[in-house]
């Protein structure tokens, strides 16, 4: 159970904090404008389940063939380009923005379907395959996957409440600060091994 915990506890951290700031976290703004908060929660959860599913799939079949001092060497230098993907940015195009307000079906299947789409080959999509790769893959699925919906879940509440989006250069920072000590953290224990 102990290695259950762990997985879920610091994926659901490492996933928390690279959402903040994300792409698809600009559009649960942008879809909590046009649709209520519950049926944008329900699909981003859908969606998210299903793509860390398949993400925690591809980290553990690599994790199962691969020597692990080689992983952590790999993960952590994916931490390292994470962080700089973070300090890049990320913004949501006015041709994304028009069709989250466009959207005229169903909210949920709208919400989970552009999500499902904006994940792929993401950066949150990237980081669970690394974690699975560490972790177990239930621990790393559920963590992952609650600390997304948590993080646009908050960015809901706080446009909601405030009108405008969380302050993007702070979060910016730190969630590039939390990857880039995770990245030299992973490289350092690697090291370790390998010697």
């Amino acid at each position: 159970m102990e290695g259950f915990l762990a997985a879920l506890v610091i994926s659901f951290g490492v996933i928390f904090v690279a959402e903040l700031g994300d792409k698809s976290q600009l559009m649960a703004l942008a879809f909590a404008t046009r649709f209520k908060p519950v049926p944008v929660l329900i699909g981003i959860t859908v969606a998210t389940a299903v793509v860390h599913l398949a993400s925690v799939a591809i980290g553990a079949g690599l994790g199962a063939v691969l020597p692990t001092e080689w992983i952590s060497l790999v993960a952590g230098l994916a931490f390292l380009g994470f962080a700089a993907w973070t300090l890049r940015g990320d913004s949501l195009t006015e041709e994304e923005r028009r069709k989250a307000e466009k959207a005229s079906t169903s909210a949920i299947l709208t919400v989970g379907i552009a999500f499902f789409l904006a994940e792929l080959g993401d950066k949150t999509m990237l980081a669970t395959i690394t974690l699975a790769t560490q972790h177990g893959w239930f621990g790393t699925w559920l963590g992952s996957t609650i600390g997304m919906v948590a993080a646009d879940a908050l960015a809901i509440l706080v446009g909601r409440l405030l009108g405008r989006r969380l302050p993007e250069k702070a979060i910016k920072y730190g969630a590039a600060v939390l990857f880039a000590i995770s990245g030299l953290w992973l490289i350092l224990e690697s090291l370790v091994e390998l010697t």
